[in-house]
Formats: structure tokens, C-alpha cells, sequence
């Protein structure tokens, strides 16, 4: 069965425009769960002053945020297991609706802390929710092609943040502005109420069917948190999932969700419309180069870590260490170089969902998808603090005092996350390849390689 082919054969009363109508549902409320997410990336400048912040605090909006999204995502995990997909997704809806409502009339700092928590513990529900959409109501066989298509298909919210929300706030005020974000929220809570199900009307359970071979898995965690959790992590997949996804997004994260912009404007003297189109550029790369790197991923699902997400961390910093050390403002080629290169890392990290995917049973499902979400939420918190940290350090904590020498110390502090994060990548890659038998301990190896030297090389394991 082609992954174009709709699902009925699974579902034989569910007509397949009701399966794409609440994976679509489903997609469109994970776009307006992006803008929200990404709303203060081209009105930073504006916030810093509403708000009359410095790097630091800046940092915080989008830090909380992201602490409160990662802090979320087992207990989601645990919830969707209870409770299903629809009242997870409804209520990350209503608490974004809620968030932006708060955000639009906050009058001062705390107020507008308030409101990013809130829109964290809301995005937190929104993207893991979809993902159990998929696995409950499409063929098994399907999944990587949809999961892939849906984080895709999200990155468009980035584009709603960069355009209309910014020509938005410069029309209008604040107040208007993150007050239609919340309309639009409340619209949503409404209309995955409506729509998304916990599963097919046949079904008395979440199952996840494989129309190829009739299998029949029931999607559901075991109620017993803290033991899924520990087995989940144990399993060095898992980690290399999780590691995986702690380090290709996070540098795109943290420039798209706040210092890109000041960054570009600022620091690289590019006018505000200049500095949209490069954004919307790495939207579009993104969009782009995410069946392909899907594609890979699926020809060649045990070279995944030495063929595609060790080559991007590379060059992602390989780009962004050009860019830091080029003499004076950097080409705007070259900028629409770096994006590209951070752009890979929104697809590559999905190979982190199909390593938690493949590796472990259904009961864990939720659980492993879970820790690995938190590992890019993790990486980018830790990025935008660091980089608000080097402004302040260096005295350019305001949007006054923000220079171009400043941006570059302050974006090195990237570097040690992306060597940790290779470092634990290799690791957790040979820790896997040796429990699923396709290599042997390092010590053992060593040994056996000294008893038989002049074997043939045609003895040796398979590496990826």
C-alpha cells in the first residue's frame, strides 16, 4: 500500500475525508500553535520596549516558555494515554487562547510571563496530540510520511508571525494584535472539539493498525509513570533519539523564536522587509528539504545518525562560525546560507520521533515521544538564555545597544551545545547499534580483533 493510498481498508466505516479531515484539523491548529509560539520573533524590538526589557529579560519570555513547554511534555504524554487526543488538544488550545488574551493587556513584565507560561503549557499539547492522531487513525505503515508532513506543514505558523502578525502590530497596537491571537484561539478550542476524536467509531481502544500485515497494536502507556519513564530512558534509543533532537533544531529555534531578527535588523543592517524575506526563506528551505531528508531517513534507517544528523549539526556550525567571523556585515547570500543550513534542522529532528517510534513497544509510546521532545526545547531554552546572558555581559542588553560584535560573541555560546550534543550522539548511536546486535562492545571488539588478525575484513560488522 503506497502512503498516498487513504486508509479504509483499515477503517472500513470511516470514509477516508473524515481521516484527512481530523489530521487536517489537526495540522491547522499545530500552525496556529507555531505563530503563538513564534509571535514575538519579528516584534521583539517592539516588546523590549512595551515591556521596557533588556536581553536578559527578553530571554526570559521565550525561556519560560520553553521551560514550561518542555516541563509538559510527560505529563501530556501521560494524559493523552489516559485521556486520548481530543480533549488534550482542545484544552492546549483554550490555554493558548487564554495566554495571548493575557499577553495582549499585560501592563508590565510579570503579566507578560504570565502569558508566554500559558502559552507554553497550551503549545505543549498541540504537537503530540497530532502525533497520536496519526498512529490511532492512519495505518502504522504511514506515520513517518505523515509525521514528517506534519511538522512541515507547521512551519507555516512561522510565516503568519513573521508577516501578517508583525504588519498587524504596525497597523494597529499591541492590544489588537495578540487579542486576534486569541480569537483565533478560541476558534480552535471550538473546532477540535468538534472534529479530532480519540478513535475510529469501531474501535473501543486506541490501536495502531498495520494494513499490511494485520497487526494490531494498542496505543496506550502503562499507567505506572515513573517505571515507563525509566524503561523508556534505559533504552539507549531513546537517548539517541532524545540527544538527536536536542541538537539539530535548537540553534534555528532560538534565532526564529527571538534573536533573528534583532540580529538581522540590527546587527547586519538589513531593513525590516529584508529581514522578513530571509526569515520566510528558512521557512521555505524547511519546507523543502523535509522530504528529502524524510526520504533518506527511510531508505536508509540505520545510516540515520552518521548520514544525516552528524552531517547538519556540522554544518550548522560550520555556517554560523563563517558568519560570526566574516569581516564587517555579512553577504546577504551568505545569510540566506545560514538559514539554509539551520533550516535542516527542524527535518532532522524528526528522525529522533522514528528512532523513540521504532524502538519502543506501544505501551511507551507516548512516554518516549515525551523525552524526546524535550530534548530541542531543552537546547533552545538553554541557547536563548546564553545568548541573552552575552548581551548583557557585553553592555548591549537594550535594543539601543545592540552591535554586531556583540551578536557574534553572544551566538557562540551555540558551540558547546552542539559538542555536547555530538558527543552524546555518537555515544547513544553505538550504545544502540550494540543492543540491537549490529555491533559488539568496543572492549570485546578490541579482543576479538587481536585473536584473529589476518581474518578477512569480510568478518567485521556492518557500521552506519
Amino acid at each position: 500500500m503506497s502512503l498516498s493510498t487513504p486508509a479504509p481498508s483499515a477503517n472500513p466505516i470511516v470514509p477516508p475525508w473524515r481521516l484527512w479531515l481530523i489530521w487536517g484539523v489537526g495540522v491547522a491548529a499545530y500552525v496556529l500553535s507555531i505563530t503563538n509560539r513564534t509571535s514575538l520573533s519579528a516584534v521583539g524590538v517592539d516588546a523590549a520596549v512595551r515591556f521596557d526589557a533588556d536581553a536578559s529579560t527578553l530571554s526570559m519570555f521565550a525561556v519560560i516558555q520553553l521551560a514550561v513547554y518542555g516541563g509538559m511534555q510527560i505529563p501530556v504524554g501521560v494524559l493523552l494515554d489516559r485521556l486520548g487526543a481530543r480533549p488534550v488538544i482542545t484544552a492546549g488550545m483554550a490555554l493558548m487562547a487564554i495566554g495571548q488574551a493575557v499577553l495582549a493587556f499585560a501592563p508590565d513584565v510579570g503579566w507578560a510571563i504570565v502569558a508566554r507560561m500559558l502559552l507554553g503549557a497550551g503549545d505543549a499539547a498541540v504537537f503530540p496530540s497530532v502525533l497520536r492522531v496519526v498512529a490511532v487513525w492512519f495505518p502504522a505503515r504511514q506515520a513517518p510520511f505523515l509525521v514528517q508532513m506534519t511538522g512541515i506543514l507547521g512551519q507555516v505558523g512561522q510565516l503568519a508571525a513573521i508577516f501578517p502578525l508583525a504588519a498587524l502590530l504596525h497597523a494597529t497596537t499591541w492590544t489588537i494584535t495578540f487579542g486576534s491571537l486569541a480569537g483565533l484561539g478560541v476558534l480552535f478550542t471550538v473546532l477540535t472539539f468538534a472534529v479530532i476524536r480519540n478513535r475510529p467509531p469501531d474501535r473501543s481502544e486506541d490501536v495502531s493498525v498495520d494494513t499490511q500485515t494485520g497487526a494490531i497494536q494498542i496505543v496506550r502507556s502503562s499507567v505506572d509513570f515513573r517505571e515507563s519513564f525509566r524503561q523508556s530512558w534505559a533504552h539507549p534509543a531513546t537517548r539517541l533519539a532524545f540527544w538527536s533532537h536536542f541538537t539539530t533544531p535548537f540553534s534555528g529555534t532560538a534565532f526564529m523564536l527571538l534573536w533573528g531578527f534583532p540580529f538581522l535588523t540590527v546587527g547586519e543592517g538589513l531593513t525590516p522587509a529584508v529581514a522578513s524575506l530571509v526569515f520566510s526563506v528558512y521557512v521555505v528551505f524547511g519546507v523543502l528539504s523535509g522530504p528529502v531528508i524524510g526520504m533518506l531517513s527511510s531508505r536508509h534507517p540505520m545510516r540515520r545518525s552518521r548520514m544525516l544528523v552528524l552531517p547538519i549539526i556540522g554544518l550548522q556550525a560550520f555556517v554560523w562560525l563563517i558568519v560570526i567571523g566574516w569581516p564587517g556585515q555579512a553577504p546577504l547570500w551568505l545569510l540566506f546560507v545560514l538559514v539554509f543550513a539551520m533550516s535542516t534542522g527542524g527535518p532532522a529532528s524528526m528522525i529522533g520521533f522514528d528512532h523513540a517510534r521504532t524502538f519502543n513497544p506501544a505501551h511507551r509510546l507516548s512516554t518516549a515521544t515525551g523525552i524526546v521532545n524535550v530534548g530541542g526545547f531543552l537546547a533552545a531554552l538553554l541557547a536563548i538564555l546564553f545568548i541573552g546572558l552575552a548581551m548583557d555581559a557585553q553592555g548591549a542588553g537594550t535594543p539601543d545597544t545592540y552591535t554586531l560584535e556583540a551578536f557574534r560573541i553572544a551566538f557562540l555560546t551555540q558551540v558547546p551545545l552542539w559538542a555536547l550534543g555530538a558527543l552524546f550522539i555518537v555515544i547513544e548511536r553505538h550504545r544502540t547499534r550494540v543492543h540491537l546486535g549490529l555491533e559488539e562492545p568496543r572492549r570485546r571488539r578490541r579482543r576479538r580483533g587481536i585473536a584473529a588478525v589476518g581474518d578477512s575484513p569480510g568478518d567485521e560488522l556492518p557500521l552506519d
